[in-house]
């Protein structure tokens, strides 16, 4: 079996990142698996942001979530177990990855008022 690519904590640049959290789904991942406290398979993310993702998809949104630096993944058997390179990256961007997971939460919670038929705040 190849090695999975983990790029070094100084390779990993801005524009990496925001193009790998570019996705809606990938971002969603991604901010799960920061908000929890062991590692995440695959199968964890079968069903994301109300929609069912194939796991041959999901292995694509996970290899470029690893490529950007952004996870670590680790096989188990035949499992990949995923966790965050926060503690890393926010050594090289302080406050990066904290704001762009921030602003994915109040932006998930928006569209959760807007699909409820609540309207945000301001709207007329």
């Amino acid at each position: 079996m190849r090695p999975l690519f983990h790029p070094s904590i100084d390779d990993i640049t801005v524009e990496g990142i925001l193009h790998a959290l570019s996705d809606p789904v990938r971002v969603a991942i991604f901010a799960d698996i920061v908000r929890s406290t062991c590692s995440r398979n695959c199968s964890n993310f079968l069903k994301i942001s109300e929609k069912s993702v194939p796991k041959s998809t999901l292995s694509q949104h996970f290899k470029a979530l690893r490529d950007a630096g952004l996870i670590r993944g680790e096989r188990r058997g035949v499992e990949m177990h995923n966790t965050s390179r926060c503690a890393e990256l926010e050594k090289r961007f302080p406050g990066l990855i904290e704001a762009i997971v921030s602003a994915h939460g109040v932006q998930s919670r928006g569209k959760g008022r807007e699909r409820s038929g609540a309207r945000p705040k301001g709207r007329r």
